[in-house]
Order: structure tokens, then sequence, then C-alpha cells
């Protein structure tokens, strides 16, 4: 599932909405604050999609990974892997998160290097 994430007018960040297609599920609102780079489209693979609606904690787990994600605090990746997600900041490069909260799974999170598309997904959908 692919989301267009626009900025909005919102001062505090941007606004995420995402609506399934069917049913009668409700949208999930998702806030990012303090972004230091633009996400572009978000895309959920089909495991995280199906967790997200299936658990309303998983659903606060992705919400807190995705800010986090975009306000550079990369999460649970080596002292390597941060260094070279700063510098991809600042050159231009793919970012890379991964944020653990056991019990649940493990959230990757990918930002192209062109930051024309954020994905997150489940690693075993790698």
């Amino acid at each position: 599932m692919t989301i267009d994430a626009p900025r909005n007018e919102n001062p505090t960040g941007r606004i995420i909405t995402i609506t399934p297609t069917g049913g009668d599920v409700p949208p999930i609102v998702l806030a990012i604050h303090n972004e230091v780079f633009e996400p572009g489209s978000l895309t959920l693979t089909e495991g995280i999609t199906a967790l997200l609606y299936d658990d309303l904690d998983f659903r606060g787990l992705v919400h807190d990974a995705l800010s986090r994600h975009c306000s550079g605090d990369w999460g649970n990746v080596s002292e390597d892997d941060r260094e070279a997600n700063n510098l991809a900041l600042k050159e231009g490069g793919r970012l890379m998160s991964v944020y653990s909260f056991p019990p649940m799974p493990r959230i990757w999170i990918i930002t192209e290097a062109d930051r024309s598309r954020t994905t997150i997904l489940l690693p075993d959908e790698y």
C-alpha cells in the first residue's frame, strides 16, 4: 500500500492519513514532528498493513518509529550504520532505521536516496 504524504498546513508537522480500501475499517492518522528530511510517498508492506489493522499497540509503535526515523533518530542500528545515515542525510543516500519493541516484531524503515519514497517493512519482507 502506498500513501502520499504531502506536507499540510499544520505548523507542528506532517499529518499522514492511511485510509484502507473496502470494509468498515477506520483510517489511521500518523503525525510526524521535527522531520529533518522529506520522506516522500509512504509505502507499507503487506505484513505491516495487516498488523496495523489487527493491533492498536502495533499501530502506536509504527507511529513512533516513523516519527523517530523522520527526525533523524535511527533506532537500533550499529554505530557504523548511524554514521552512514548521518552522512547520507547530508550528502544524499539511502536512510535505514531499525526499531525493536519487544514483544512486537522488529520494524525496518527505509527512505530512498532521492527521498521519493519511505517504506515500512518487517525484516523478512526485505
